[in-house]
C-alpha cells in the first residue's frame, strides 16, 4: 500500500562498535496503513546488492529499544506507529563498501483478520551508502 515510503534514502550508513564496522543500517517505516503492536510484525527479508540476510543477522529498533527479531513476538505492549521511522539493523561484519546499492526489502504484517500469509510490503531501490 505504502511501498515506495518504506525505506528512507537518508540514514543508510555503516554500523561501528569498539572502532570496527559490525554491519550496516536504514530507516524504514511500516506499509500497512496504520500502526502494529511489534508481534504483528512478522519480519523483513533484506537484499543487497543480490546478497540475502537471514532474520538471525538482523535487529529491528523502534522507540529507542532494540529487538531481536524473535524478540519481536514478546513485545506485545510495543507499538510502532504509522509514518515514524524505525531502523533496520543487518549484521555484517566490514559492512557495506561506500556507493551505490541495490536494496530490496520485504515486510510482512500479519494482522489477525488477515488471511495465513498477512499483509506484505515491498520496495527495490538504488540508494547510496556515505562513509
Amino acid at each position: 500500500m505504502f511501498d515506495k515510503y518504506m525505506l528512507i534514502t537518508r540514514g543508510f550508513q555503516n554500523v561501528t562498535q569498539n572502532g570496527q564496522i559490525t554491519g550496516f543500517q536504514m530507516k524504514v517505516r511500516i506499509t500497512y496503513y496504520r500502526g502494529v503492536f511489534l508481534p504483528l510484525l512478522t519480519g523483513f527479508a533484506v537484499t543487497v546488492d543480490g546478497e540475502e540476510f537471514k532474520p538471525e543477522q538482523m535487529r529491528f529498533t523502534v522507540n529507542d529499544h532494540t529487538y531481536t527479531f524473535e524478540e519481536l513476538g514478546k513485545a506485545e505492549k510495543v507499538h510502532w506507529n504509522f509514518g515514524d521511522p524505525a531502523t533496520l539493523t543487518v549484521l555484517k561484519p566490514g559492512g557495506l563498501k561506500p556507493g551505490i546499492h541495490q536494496v530490496e526489502i520485504v515486510e510482512t504484517v500479519k494482522p489477525s483478520y488477515m488471511p495465513a500469509t498477512g499483509f506484505t510490503g515491498h520496495t527495490k531501490r538504488k540508494i547510496t551508502l556515505v562513509a
